[in-house]
């Protein structure tokens, strides 16, 4: 078997992932709404789901990176592959425990069951991230790893209709109150889980290692692309986070539509699917393609994976004219760009804080399609900001991917600050809060170029597998 075609497989196997905590980290903003009127929660109570969960990432990421600087990088000692299996493993336990939660009719038993999740799904990122990154070209890591977030994306675009169709219409409307309407479902999940890990440990993945002896000790601090953007990503996440999980209360709102939950929740599709296209057309846009092929390609798989949104949602097109204005404007500035990260990361930082800015100011549907349209311009920003971050770090790789994900933190911690300020001057007002995340990441996106490393170390792949 050759290494290209062995590297293509692993890519296909490791997208399998992304799709999958794409999935579950949205039926987050499914829970919040259900839960939220079930046990009678404050908002800011409600973000507690938020809380555990992403909290989960700064714990499982802190412990990480404790072990790392006294015994060395843990995933150069067990390996990527095993490093992927523990996260499915511990996912899954957590999924299970929604069942006795719902069980006992407990909301700090659910915010439990979330935390376990989320620590399985902190060690999938700490593994996957980095290694679809030196999976191929350094040149093209951010192609690749917008590729694979794209099919994560496609898992929070399709968890809104099909998550929200079985808790607030299926289970739901078959009598299961307190919270039970969720049981089968992550019952379910769980089970998938505790299967691809199994499939995992049977598989055969290329095997990458740094061929120097694995250095103690916090080197990863001294990258400045690091230090920096691990901050990137904490605002990053905490907005997006944030407006994701506020989306369907703001659409309910009377000056918004007004909407039911059960008919908001259509619209989150949207908010999460922009992210999808973006990352279809980020891959793109960033891969060595030919310039004409390239923004074709880009053109087509836009309106490709509208067409998917448009089905799934199941809305007329009248009303989701708008969105197709966004997809536009995304596009025009995926050009504006010319495919460097830097850059790209930048303008759509500002792209976002307009949007943001014209949300909290306005009313009806133009302020509710503002706020889903930050979504399509959130697309790139993981992957480049990881991608960047993480340059020429070497030996120093695994180690500062677990410094990014531990700053999923601001998951946890940007959308309770807005409930806190939600619960006092007002929801829309509180997007305040998501729109200064977004001023940093403009700036860390048009700045970046100053702080990436010169270090030209890279990992190396070894022969052989695991």
């Amino acid at each position: 078997m050759g290494t290209s075609k062995n590297y293509t497989s692993s890519l296909i196997i490791l997208t399998t992932l992304f799709f999958m905590w794409g999935f579950l980290t949205c039926m987050n903003d499914i829970l919040i709404p259900y839960l939220k009127e079930i046990f009678d929660l404050k908002y800011w109570q409600a973000m507690l789901i938020q809380f555990c969960f992403f909290g989960a990432y700064f714990i499982g990421s802190l412990v990480y990176y404790i072990l790392s600087l006294r015994i060395g990088d843990p995933i150069n000692k067990i390996g990527y592959k095993n490093g992927i299996i523990i996260g499915l493993v511990v996912a899954g336990v957590g999924c299970f425990l929604f069942y006795p939660a719902a069980q006992f009719k407990l909301y700090g038993f659910f915010l439990a069951a979330l935390f376990i999740l989320g620590l399985g799904f902190t060690m999938l990122q700490i593994a996957a991230n980095p290694y679809v990154s030196i999976l191929g070209s350094p040149e093209t890591a951010s192609s690749r790893l917008n590729l694979s977030q794209a099919f994560n994306s496609l898992g929070t675009t399709i968890a809104p209709i099909f998550g929200g169709y079985l808790i607030y219409e299926y289970f739901f409307s078959h009598g299961e109150t307190g919270g039970e309407a969720v049981k089968i479902p992550y019952l379910v999940f769980g089970i998938i889980f505790i299967l691809v890990a199994i499939v995992f440990k049977f598989i055969k993945l290329p095997e990458f290692v740094n061929e120097d002896e694995v250095v103690k000790g916090k080197g990863a601090l001294k990258f400045k692309n690091l230090s920096y953007g691990t901050v990137a990503i904490f605002m990053y996440v905490g907005g997006e986070v944030a407006i994701g999980s506020f989306l369907i209360n703001f659409i309910g709102l009377d000056e918004i539509m007004g909407l039911k939950e059960s008919v908001a929740k259509n619209f989150l599709a949207y908010y999460w699917g922009g992210t999808m296209i973006g990352r279809f057309s980020g891959a793109l846009s960033l891969s060595a393609m030919e310039k004409t092929k390239k923004y074709a390609m880009m053109l087509l798989l836009s309106v490709l994976s509208f067409g998917l949104i448009f089905f799934i949602s199941g809305m007329e097109f009248n009303t989701v004219l708008p969105y197709l204005g966004i997809i536009a404007l995304n596009f025009v500035a995926f050009i504006v760009g010319k495919g460097l990260s830097g850059r790209t990361l930048g303008l759509f930082g500002t792209i976002s804080i307009v949007l943001i800015a014209l949300a909290i100011f306005s009313s009806g549907s133009f302020a509710m399609w503002c706020l889903i349209g930050v979504g399509v311009f959130n697309s790139i920003m993981w992957s480049n900001i990881f991608t960047i971050a993480i340059d020429g770090l070497g030996k120093f790789t695994s180690q500062g991917s677990s410094l990014l994900v531990m700053a999923i933190l601001g998951a946890a911690l940007v959308p309770l600050i807005q409930g806190i300020l939600a619960d006092n001057i007002g929801l829309q007002a509180s997007f305040i809060v998501p729109l200064c995340c977004y001023i940093y990441i403009m700036f860390y996106g048009f700045y970046s170029p100053k702080w990436k490393s010169n270090n030209s170390e890279q990992l190396k792949p070894k022969a052989g597998f695991h």
